[in-house]
C-alpha cells in the first residue's frame, strides 16, 4: 500500500471546493483533514504522508462539503469563544460574528458579582454556555421552543459540565410568551439574544437554506416578528443597569435601534458593526429610577 503526500490530497480538495462555490476553500479543506485526522489544523504540516484509505475518506468528506453540506455538521462540532458545540441537523450553526456580541456582554458584566444572566433563543446553548465558561460565578438562564435544538443544547449543556463548568437553566420556551421568565422580572443583569431575523425571501447560501432550520434563520416580512418579543423580555427582565444585546440583519441597523428607544425604560441605544463593518448587533441599558430616558 502506498502512502500518499497528504498535501496533495489537500491542494486537490481545495480545488474541487473553489470548483463548488465553497467560500473559503483551503480553510475548509485543511479542518476537514485535520477532523479526519484527529489533529489540530496548525500540525497538519506533522503529518506528510497519508495512506490511501484515508484520503478516499478525505475525497468523500470533500464531495459532501462540495454539496454544501456545512463544514460544522460534517466535522460534528462548532465554536463560540472557547466552547466546543456539538452541532447537526436540527440546530442552528453558530457563526463567528457572534462572538463580538458575547465579547461585549462579558464587558457589561465586568464590574458585576454572581451576575444574573439569560440567553432568548439559545440553539445550540451557544451563547449561554460561553457566558458560563467565562464566568463561573454567573447564573445562566437559556431558553429554547424547538424541540431538536433544544435536545442539542442539553447534550452541549452536560458536556460544559462535564468538563467542570458552572451548570446552565435550560428551559423549553417561547420568548414570544409574554409569561416567559416572570420570577426573573426587573433583576436579570444581562439579557443576550441571537433570534432569526433574516426577513423572509433574502438570498441565502445553500448551507443556510438547506441545513439551518427555517425558523431558526427567518423572521417573517421584516425579520423582525421576534426581535420585537425580545426587546419587550428584555425590557421587563433587566433590573436597573442591566444591559441587553440582540443581534440582527445587516439590514436592520436602524430599525432595531428604533425598537429600543421606543421602550421607555431603555436607555443608552448603541449600534455595533461586525468584523467587515456592517451593522450586527444592538446594546441597550435599563434606566435607573428617575433617570431620564434617551
Amino acid at each position: 500500500m502506498t502512502r500518499q503526500p497528504l498535501r496533495l490530497a489537500i491542494l486537490e480538495a481545495e480545488r474541487t471546493l473553489t470548483a463548488a462555490g465553497v467560500a473559503s476553500p483551503r480553510a475548509d479543506a485543511e479542518l476537514l483533514a485535520a477532523h479526519l485526522l484527529g489533529v489540530e489544523r496548525t500540525k497538519l504540516m506533522m503529518v506528510p504522508l497519508v495512506d490511501p484509505p484515508q484520503v478516499q475518506a478525505l475525497e468523500d468528506l470533500v464531495r459532501r462539503r462540495a454539496a454544501r453540506v456545512p463544514l460544522q455538521h460534517l466535522t460534528g462540532s462548532a465554536h463560540l469563544a472557547a466552547v466546543d458545540l456539538g452541532v447537526g441537523p436540527g440546530v442552528f450553526v453558530p457563526r463567528p460574528e457572534t462572538e463580538l456580541l458575547l465579547e461585549w456582554g462579558l464587558h457589561a458584566l465586568e464590574c458585576v458579582d454572581e451576575p444574573t444572566v439569560v440567553d432568548l433563543c439559545t440553539g445550540s446553548g451557544a451563547l449561554a454556555l460561553a457566558v458560563a465558561h467565562a464566568r463561573p460565578d454567573a447564573g445562566v438562564h437559556a431558553v429554547e421552543k424547538d424541540p431538536t435544538a433544544l435536545a442539542w443544547a442539553r447534550r452541549n449543556a452536560d458536556q460544559q459540565t462535564q468538563a467542570g463548568d458552572t451548570p446552565i437553566h435550560l428551559y423549553s420556551g417561547d420568548v414570544t410568551d409574554p409569561t416567559l421568565f416572570m420570577e426573573l422580572d426587573g433583576v436579570v443583569d444581562l439579557v443576550l439574544c441571537n433570534p432569526p431575523y433574516v426577513p423572509d425571501g433574502t438570498p441565502v447560501p445553500p448551507e443556510v437554506r438547506n441545513h439551518d432550520p427555517y425558523d431558526a434563520v427567518f423572521g417573517g416580512r421584516d425579520g423582525l416578528d421576534v426581535v420585537r418579543h425580545v426587546v419587550a423580555a428584555a425590557a421587563r427582565l433587566l433590573r436597573p443597569g442591566g444591559g441587553v444585546a440582540i443581534e440582527h440583519d445587516d439590514t436592520h441597523g436602524g430599525s432595531v435601534p428604533a425598537l429600543l428607544r421606543a421602550r421607555r425604560v431603555l436607555t443608552d441605544v448603541q449600534e455595533h458593526p461586525d468584523l467587515v463593518g456592517r451593522p450586527r448587533f444592538a446594546t441597550a441599558r435599563r434606566t435607573y429610577p428617575d433617570e431620564p430616558a434617551d
